[in-house]
């Protein structure tokens, strides 16, 4: 029996794509074998590969004049190569810590180029994003590293600054949830492992331009330009994520794209933090609500000793992947792309149902 899976990442993926890889694992369409074992230059994998490129740039509205790359390594490798690329002598990258994710990154950064914090959510206990107004932007900024949504702290940044310097985001949590508006960004990146494929592959989406004054004095798979230029074949290309990414884009796409992920996520999201919000104080959401994230709600229970309980409730219950990151603890609800509306009234149901017996007792 299939259940409602909740979990961070990886994460669950729509029924009838899984359906359709278990039916061509073994013989991909009459070649007598898997996709999986066939060379990356193949006509058959070439045309998925393409098909998966173009995918990306129609739903998400992506303009000619940026690339889209596959690139190994996940989101925690961009962390590295943004800057390896990006932050030549005398440029400055501004970073804003909005949490977990946003701290590794500005972490890795200053190991490839002068970074800085531009705002910190620290002391507000990574409870909100700031203000355009509240980030501090120092001069001979070469861009402004957002993490758009925190995995972890369940907030998200619903609107982009405008600080007059690019926006580079981390987008693995919220990928293709919602549009963007391209002219503000120079790259775009995550991993996929949330919202479109099984782990081991970055989606990266990058401003042409800005390749021309990037650093070449770097390892070959570093170079971004690499990739561009070989179409995301500078070598194996990771064939498992791709593959199942792009029958993921194609059910997106049979769905009504990305305003419709966008209005599903709000409804579904808005569910969950309903019944939090209607509870009396049972269930407590740390998140300022302006910042909370449509993909990962988080919340607490006001009685900590419960949450075991809970949790074990909600596993009987088909709900799975529900407890808080080890970092945090608590309650956590990621409600990704393919998260059914039916998994999220369920978990709704049994917030109530857990509640209601709880107070009895």
């Amino acid at each position: 029996m299939r259940i409602f899976n909740f979990s961070a990442g990886p994460s669950t993926l729509p029924l009838e794509v899984l359906e359709e890889v278990r039916d061509e694992i073994v013989d991909y369409r009459g070649s007598g074998m898997s996709i999986v074992e066939m060379s990356h230059r193949s006509p058959d994998y070439d045309e998925v590969h393409r098909s998966a490129l173009t995918l990306v740039r129609e739903l998400f509205g992506i303009p000619d004049e940026f690339d889209v790359l596959f690139i190994q390594g996940g989101a925690t490798m961009q962390f590295g190569m943004v800057p390896m690329n990006l932050l030549t002598e005398g440029a400055l990258g501004a970073y804003v810590d909005t949490g977990a994710w946003a701290s590794k990154a500005i972490g890795d950064a200053a190991h490839h180029g002068d970074a800085y914090t531009a705002w910190s959510g620290e002391d507000d206990g990574y409870s909100r994003v700031p203000g355009p107004e509240e980030i501090e932007i120092r001069g001979g900024t070469r861009y402004l590293h957002l993490t758009s949504n925190e995995t972890i702290g369940g907030i998200q940044f619903r609107e982009w600054p405008e600080t007059g310097v690019p926006l580079i985001a981390d987008m693995s949590s919220d990928f293709m949830s919602r549009p963007i508006p391209w002219d503000r960004f120079d790259l775009v990146y995550g991993g996929v492992q949330k919202n479109l494929a099984p782990a081991g592959l970055a989606l990266v989406i990058v401003r042409r331009s800005i390749l021309d004054n990037a650093e070449q004095d770097l390892a070959a798979y570093f170079r971004y330009s690499a990739h561009v230029e070989k179409g995301s074949l500078y070598n194996t290309p990771p064939v498992f994520p791709i593959y199942v990414m792009e029958k993921v884009l194609r059910w997106m796409r049979n769905r009504g794209g990305v305003p419709a992920m966008e209005t599903a996520a709000a409804e579904k999201s808005g569910l969950i933090y309903r019944t939090i919000d209607e509870s009396d104080g049972f269930y407590l959401s740390p998140i300022d609500v302006a910042s909370r994230s449509r993909m990962n709600v988080v919340f607490r229970i006001a009685d900590p000793a419960l949450e075991p309980r809970f949790l074990d409730g909600a596993a009987e219950r088909g709900l799975s992947g529900l407890k808080g990151h080890r970092s945090v603890g608590g309650c956590r609800a990621s409600i990704y792309n393919a998260m059914p509306l039916e998994g999220v009234e369920a978990l709704s149901e049994f917030m109530e149902t857990f509640q209601s017996q709880s107070v009895l007792a």
